[in-house]
């Protein structure tokens, strides 16, 4: 978390699906509040003390609300459980102002917008702006069910309904989606825009690459992750850079775990290589990146990783702290 961060009150929570739950937020004090862009997040810090990110899904032209959607996961570990249990309407949460790792491209001629289940959060914040400043855009939504799908009316009733597709696990081969022939002929000044769970996303950006997508028309963002521990993981060593204090990292911690041990904290947040709070810069040594933060081409430069989930390959990583 930032030092700054907002007093708002809970204006209104809203089941919008059995599992998935809306949160309109609104300053404590009534009045406005800072501006956002499209595709940016939120870190709310819980009841529980944890601090989770959660996209905004509101059009960014509103100045007086800040709109979350929250699926409860089964396999929380404890932020989507607390905003769905010891969140009500009127409570008061501390939040950052909005950050946004995941921005519209400006200089796109056309985009594709892809949300998987509860991803859509910021995807539908871009499909509000792309239609009010007329951007020519085409979005697909992909969930289990009409009953599994978020503000489902919200968009039936919008103006750019023409331009949303929805595909449900439950319904016929004719309205599945056909990542092949969606994704078959890159273009450019077309961008690609996707969030949702990882399986997901590793299809429609497996897909894009396979058929020769740019790097730079591929834009995305995990909302989630699991921190990889492989059978090869080793111990290795860490250096201060600015003092020089050398810190054994065993197989079973993380460097922000064992650099917090000793005495060394680094500021972080979702603890699963997604968020980007921890990013550090390295000055020496070879990254065994396990992040989904870092595009390909920030990991191979090899000079920053994130501590919350990445290693090393070499014996020693010299960190610029």
């Amino acid at each position: 978390m930032t030092n700054t961060t907002l007093s708002v009150r809970v204006a209104r929570k809203t089941a919008e699906t059995a599992q998935i739950s809306s949160f309109e937020l609104v300053a404590a004090d009534g009045s406005a509040l800072p501006s956002f862009t499209p595709g940016a997040h939120l870190d709310v810090q819980l009841p529980n003390g944890l601090t989770r990110q959660y996209s905004l899904c509101n059009d960014a032209a509103e100045v007086g609300r800040y709109q979350l959607g929250v699926l409860r996961d089964p396999a929380s570990r404890g932020g989507s459980q607390a905003m769905h249990d010891q969140v009500a309407e009127g409570d008061l949460l501390q939040v950052s102002p909005p950050k946004n790792h995941f921005p519209l491209a400006p200089d796109a001629q056309r985009s594709l917008l892809l949300a998987g289940g509860i991803g859509v959060t910021p995807i539908l914040c871009m499909a509000e702006h792309l239609h009010r400043t007329g951007a020519t855009f085409e979005m697909h939504y992909c969930t289990r069910s009409q009953e599994a799908t978020a503000f489902y009316a919200r968009i039936k009733a919008s103006a750019f309904q023409n331009k949303v597709h929805f595909h449900f696990d439950d319904g016929g081969n004719a309205q599945a989606l056909s990542l092949p022939d969606l994704l078959a002929e890159p273009e450019s000044g077309l961008h690609l825009y996707v969030c949702g769970p990882k399986g997901f996303m590793d299809a429609v950006l497996g897909t894009a690459r396979a058929q020769g997508w740019p790097e730079s028309q591929l834009h995305y963002e995990f909302f989630g992750g699991t921190v990889v521990h492989a059978a090869s993981d080793a111990s290795f060593e860490v250096k201060i850079a600015s003092t020089g204090q050398v810190i054994w990292i065993p197989p079973d911690k993380t460097v922000v775990q064992a650099l917090s041990a000793a005495g060394v904290d680094i500021q972080m947040s979702c603890e699963q290589g997604v968020c980007g709070t921890c990013l550090t810069r390295v000055l020496d040594g070879e990254i065994d990146h396990k992040d989904q933060y870092l595009t390909p081409e920030e990991q191979a430069a090899n000079d920053q990783f994130l501590p919350c989930c990445s290693r090393a390959k070499s014996a020693m990583l010299v960190l610029d702290l």
